[in-house]
C-alpha cells in the first residue's frame, strides 16, 4: 500500500470513528438508547475490520504485535454490551494511528523538502547566448548563469569575483556563505547575493544533490532495531495483558473488568513513541548536515563505543595546501608565487591546482602561460611574461637550470616541495602539504564526552606519516601501512570492545566501511562506493558534524526511551486500576487516549533536540588552526 493511500485510509478510519461516537452520543442524549448503540457499533466496525486485516498481514509475516490487544478490546466490548467504549477505543486506535502518520509526516519533512528543490533545468551561457537546457544536457565544462534566488543545479566552481550562497538546506548553517573565485560549489545551493557564473565540473546525475537525495529516498524506508525489539516485547505484554484480564474475571466474575483491562492496554506506547521520536531523530540530523540511512543506523550511532578514522579526507583536507613559501634571489613571496601559479594554470596536477588556488586567495591576477611543455610526474616549463619559468620536483627543476638539489635539507615528514626556477636561477621553493583539520583535538574530546571510548587511526600512508600527523593527539592507536582488507580486519577486532564506527572517503574504505557496525562517509561527493557502502553521511566535508550526528541519535534515542517506559508504566497501573474495579471500560479507554497522545508528543521533542558537544569545537574550527601536514603521493607539481 502506498503511502499516501495508506494517510488517506487513517484519516478515513478517525473520521467514521469520530461521526461514530459523536452521533451516537447525540442520539443517547436525545433519549433514544438503542439508536445511539447502532450508531457507536457503526462507528467500531470498520476500523475492527481494517484492524483485523492488519494483524493477519503481521501475522502472515511472522510478526506478532499489541495491534491484537486493541482488536481484543473493541470485540470485547461489543460482545459484552460496552459499545461506548468499544466507540471509544476505536476512536483512540484511530486517532492514535493518524497521529502517529501525522507525527512521521512532520518529522521527515524536512528530508522530504530535498526532494522538492530539485531544479529541472539550468541557464546555460554558449557562444555569447543565454538558453536554457534540461539538466542532462549539462556537462562538465559548460557555464551556467545562476541568478539570485536560483538553485544550483550541479556541481561547479566560481568563475568571477565571487558568489555568496545559502546552503542551509545542505548543511543547517543558518547563514550564507562568500565563496571566492575558484571555489567549490555544491548543487543545491542557493544563490543568496549577486548573479554569478558556475563552471560545470560534474554531470547532473553525478552532482552531490542528486547523490544526497537518492540517500535520502534511501533512508526514508526503514524499521528501527528499537521497533523490532517492541514488537518482540510486545507478544510478552499481550500476555502479560490476557493473564490480568482473565485473572480479574476469573476472581470477580465481572467480565466488564476483563474489558477495562483490555481498553487500558490499547495500543501500546511501544508501537508509537519508537518510530515517532526515531524518524524525529532522522530529520532533525539532516538539518545539521547528517544523513542517516534509516533508523536502525540512528539506533546504532547512539551506542558506539569504538571510533576508527581515515586519515586523508577524513582526519586531514585530503587536498595539498600550500603551508610555507620561502623566496630566494631578490623576488619576494608573493613573486615566487606569482610565476609557479601562472605557470601552473597549465597543469592538471593537484598540487599545480593547489599551488593556482593559494595566488587566486592572495588576489593575484595571473598571465596566461606561453610555450607550455608539461612532464608528467616531473612539472612544468614555459614562459611567463617573457621569462622562462620552470616548475617541479627539486630534481626536476635542478636538471633544467642551476638550481642544486635542496630536497635533502627542506623536505619534511608529511610535506613535498615544490621548487621554481626563473631564467636558470632558482627564485624560491613552496612546502605543499595535506593538512590536519582544524579543531580536530576538540573533536576528539567531543567524542570523548559523548562516550566513545577508543578512538584508532587506520591509515594506509606510512608509519612516519601518520606519526606525524597525530603527533599530540588524543588517539589510543595508530594502525599504519594498512591495505583496504587490513583495515576491514582492524574494524573486526575492534568489535570485541563494543560496537564500532568506521569514517572514511575512499573507494579503499569502502569495505571498512560496510564491515562496521556504523560506517561514516565524509561528504556525498566523496567517493561514490564509500557512500553507497556507509550508513550514515557527512553532507560536507566537515568532521565536526559527526559531534551532532551522535548526540542527536543519542538524545533521539533516550527520548523513545523515556516515551515507551513513562507509557507502558502508566498503562499497567490503569491495568491494575481496571482490575480492581477503579476504572469502566469508558474511563480506562480515555485514560490511554491521553497516554497515547502524551507520549507522541513527547517522542517529538526530538524535533527540536539542539546539539551541544558541536558548539563547542566551534571557536577552534573558526580559529582554522592546522596540524601536522602528512605527505602526498607525488613531489612534481
Amino acid at each position: 500500500m502506498s503511502r499516501l493511500l495508506f494517510d488517506r485510509l487513517n484519516v478515513a478510519l478517525l473520521a467514521i470513528a469520530v461521526l461514530g461516537l459523536v452521533s451516537g452520543l447525540g442520539l443517547w442524549l436525545g433519549g433514544h438508547a438503542h439508536l445511539a448503540t447502532l450508531a457507536w457499533i457503526a462507528g467500531v466496525c470498520p476500523v475492527l475490520a481494517a484492524l483485523v486485516v492488519e494483524i493477519v498481514r503481521s501475522l502472515a509475516k511472522g510478526d506478532v504485535g499489541l495491534d491484537i490487544v486493541a482488536a481484543l478490546s473493541m470485540s470485547a466490548a461489543l460482545l459484552f454490551g460496552e459499545s461506548l467504549a468499544a466507540a471509544v477505543v476505536a476512536l483512540m486506535y484511530s486517532g492514535g494511528t493518524f497521529l502517529e502518520s501525522f507525527a512521521e509526516g512532520r518529522a521527515r519533512r524536512e528530508m522530504s523538502d530535498l526532494l522538492s528543490r530539485v531544479p529541472r533545468t539550468a541557464t546555460r551561457k554558449r557562444r555569447g547566448t543565454l538558453d536554457d537546457v534540461p539538466l542532462d544536457e549539462i556537462e562538465p565544462g559548460d557555464l551556467l548563469l545562476i541568478r539570485q534566488g536560483d538553485i544550483a543545479p550541479v556541481d561547479g566552481t566560481v568563475e568571477g569575483d565571487g558568489a555568496m550562497l545559502d546552503q542551509s538546506a545542505l548543511t543547517g548553517e543558518s547563514m550564507p556563505v562568500r565563496l571566492g573565485r575558484g571555489k567549490d560549489v555544491m548543487s543545491g545551493s542557493t544563490n543568496a547575493g549577486e548573479v554569478f557564473d558556475l563552471r560545470v565540473s560534474r554531470r547532473a546525475a553525478d552532482s552531490t544533490y542528486a547523490g544526497i537525495v537518492r540517500l535520502v529516498e534511501a533512508a526514508q524506508r526503514s524499521k528501527a532495531p528499537m521497533a523490532r525489539l517492541a514488537d518482540r516485547y510486545s507478544l510478552l505484554f499481550l500476555v502479560v495483558t490476557l493473564a490480568l484480564a482473565s485473572a480479574a474475571w476469573w476472581f470477580t466474575g465481572d467480565p466488564i473488568r476483563a474489558v477495562a483491562v483490555l481498553v487500558v492496554a490499547t495500543p501500546c506506547p511501544l508501537i508509537l513513541a519508537v518510530p515517532v521520536a526515531l524518524v524525529a531523530g532522522l530529520s532533525r540530523a539532516a538539518h545539521f548536515g547528517v544523513l542517516i540511512k534509516g533508523a536502525k543506523p540512528l539506533e546504532a550511532l547512539a551506542r558506539i563505543q569504538t571510533l576508527i578514522l581515515d586519515k586523508t579526507g577524513t582526519l586531514t583536507d585530503g587536498r595539498p595546501q600550500v603551508v610555507s613559501i620561502t623566496a630566494l634571489a631578490e623576488l619576494s613571496e608573493d613573486d615566487v608565487l606569482y610565476f609557479a601559479a601562472a605557470l601552473d594554470q597549465a597543469s592538471k596536477h593537484p598540487i599545480a591546482q593547489a599551488i593556482v588556488a593559494a595566488a587566486h586567495a592572495r588576489g593575484a591576477s595571473l598571465p596566461l602561460p606561453e610555450n607550455v611543455v608539461e612532464t608528467p610526474g616531473d612539472g612544468v616549463a614555459g614562459v611567463i611574461d617573457g621569462r622562462k619559468v620552470v616548475v617541479g620536483g627539486v630534481a626536476f627543476v635542478a636538471s633544467q637550470s642551476e638550481a642544486v638539489n635542496l630536497e635533502g635539507t627542506i623536505r619534511q615528514a608529511g610535506s613535498v616541495v615544490v621548487a621554481i626556477a626563473v631564467d636558470g636561477q632558482l627564485v624560491g621553493h613552496l612546502v605543499m602539504a595535506d593538512a590536519l583539520r582544524a579543531g580536530t583535538s576538540d573533536l576528539l574530546a567531543g567524542l570523548r564526552r559523548l562516550g566513545i571510548g577508543r578512538i584508532l587511526l587506520a591509515t594506509g600512508d606510512r608509519r612516519a606519516v601518520a606519526e606525524a600527523v597525530t603527533e599530540g593527539l588524543d588517539l589510543d592507536a595508530v594502525r599504519a601501512d594498512l591495505t583496504p582488507d587490513q583495515k576491514v580486519l582492524v574494524v573486526l577486532t575492534e568489535r570485541k570492545n563494543g560496537l564500532v564506527m568506521m569514517v572514511g572517503d575512499g573507494v579503499n574504505d569502502a569495505p571498512a566501511l560496510a564491515a562496521a557496525d556504523i560506517g561514516v562517509a565524509m561528504g556525498a561527493r566523496g567517493a561514490a562506493a564509500s557512500a553507497e557502502a556507509a550508513d550514515v553521511v557527512l553532507l560536507v566535508d566537515q568532521l565536526d558534524r559527526l559531534l551532532s550526528g551522535i548526540e542527536v541519535a543519542q538524545l533521539s534515542r533516550r527520548i523513545a526511551l523515556e516515551s515507551v517506559l513513562a507509557g507502558i508504566g502508566l498503562s499497567i497501573l490503569g491495568m491494575i486500576a481496571a482490575a480492581f474495579g477503579y476504572l469502566t471500560p469508558v474511563q480506562g479507554a480515555l485514560l490511554q487516549e491521553m497516554i497515547d497522545v502524551a507520549v507522541i508528543l513527547n517522542a517529538l521533542r526530538a524535533l527540536r533536540i539542539t546539539p551541544k558537544q558541536a558548539g563547542r569545537i566551534a571557536p577552534a574550527l573558526a580559529n582554522g588552526k592546522a596540524g601536522r601536514p602528512p605527505e602526498l603521493k607525488s613531489n612534481a607539481a
